[in-house]
């Protein structure tokens, strides 16, 4: 995405030469930052930046900046993803919200899920296998309700199939088991079934073994489907 950078200039551009910003940013997607004494105070973005930088002259915001910085883009795509990520790496004062990211993961759960396996497996290796008996029972206990793929998200989603020209999708719970969507191909042979991982819902369309994490797709981003096996690489 290519970009046109204005830097820190004066608000008094705005205030003394409007005619210019509306000759340079008339009609442009863009990034704006209102700074207060080179400190960066507010971040927003517009499809109208001099009405929304005039705007700014006069709101609430209006005696609190005396510099600004435009970054214009040549399209909107991925427009709202840069505000978040600047908003949610720099926290201005002016903002209220912080960034949001659509379908976004918060990653911590599966962090502490990995450690903790790597620290349970040096933790075997150092004192032998028995001593955590106990410990090995319980999580076998719960895999019985649940399915493998928790650890690696904790929110519901979508994931489809193709095959033999055929879409199968089927949604993930939170409890990690899968069952079909009514939109997928021969729903009523899987209506009220569940499956506990990938494999074992690739294997009921196929009625072969498969390895589910390399058919199964899930949505990363809007329109962006990739393979399953991309959660475990996370």
């Amino acid at each position: 995405m290519s970009a046109s950078i204005w830097g820190k200039i004066s608000r008094r551009l705005i205030e003394d030469y409007p005619e210019v910003i509306r000759e340079f940013v008339r009609g442009r997607h863009g990034i704006y930052a209102l700074y207060r004494k080179n400190h960066l105070y507010y971040v927003g973005l517009a499809s109208n930046l001099p009405f929304r930088l005039k705007h700014h002259l006069r709101d609430r915001h209006g005696h609190t900046w005396d510099r600004f910085s435009i970054y214009l883009t040549i399209s909107d795509m991925h427009l709202k993803e840069l505000e978040s990520l600047v908003l949610r790496i720099s926290s201005p004062r002016g903002n209220v919200q912080a960034g949001k990211f659509i379908r976004s993961q918060d990653l911590r759960r599966t962090v502490y899920a990995r450690i903790r396996d790597i620290q349970k497996k040096e933790r075997m290796d150092l004192f032998g296998e028995n001593i955590f008996g106990p410990e090995i029972k319980k999580t076998k206990s719960i895999d019985k309700v649940q399915g493998i793929l928790p650890q690696y998200t904790s929110k519901r989603f979508h994931i489809r199939f193709q095959y033999k020209g055929k879409l199968y999708i089927a949604h993930v719970r939170k409890d990690g088991w899968i069952s079909f969507d009514s939109l997928s191909a021969k729903y009523s042979q899987f209506k009220g079934k569940k499956f506990k991982s990938p494999s074992a819902a690739a294997k009921a369309i196929t009625n072969h073994e498969m390895d589910g994490w390399h058919c199964w797709k899930y949505e990363r981003s809007p329109r962006e489907w990739v393979l399953l096996d991309e959660l475990r690489k996370k």
